[in-house]
């Protein structure tokens, strides 16, 4: 499978991480129905991570193919494609708070705080969405 091909499957995967958050948000009507359902929390938990995950892989794979410097870091992921112009400003802003959220689910798990969490399901998704579609764009420039 060459890179162009994994990308696209990480595209695919991230939409349909997408859509299971934004079925959870529906059964997450207020913030007091979200904090009572542990089940919802945890599946909003771990699907934020894997959709996060997903994009510092693709960012990954792109980074790769275009032969740009190597991310030492998940957060460098983001600030090199800013760098290379696969990334806006306002985007890499977003996404490298993204990033540290994730460290926050994966690393820190025990102090997740329900309200962000809550805050990322209901404000935040439109962030992964817009990381799609600027890398989408970027591969329709050709690079």
């Amino acid at each position: 499978m060459n890179a162009d091909d994994v990308i696209a499957n990480r595209l695919k995967h991230l939409a349909e991480c997408l859509d299971e958050l934004r079925s959870f948000s529906v059964h997450a009507r207020s913030f007091e129905a979200y904090r009572a359902n542990r089940m919802l929390r945890r599946a909003v938990e771990r699907t934020l991570q894997v959709a996060i995950e997903t994009c510092l892989d693709i960012g990954s794979h792109l980074i790769s193919a275009e032969g740009f410097r190597y991310p030492e870091t998940n957060r460098e992921v983001f600030a090199i494609l800013h760098e290379e112009g696969v990334l806006t400003d306002q985007a890499t802003e977003c996404l490298l708070q993204m990033a540290a959220f994730r460290n926050i689910l994966v690393h820190e798990y025990v102090r997740v705080s329900d309200p962000i969490v809550y805050r990322v399901l209901k404000e935040r998704l439109g962030d992964l969405e817009g990381f799609a579609h600027e890398v989408v764009l970027w591969i329709e420039r050709g690079g």
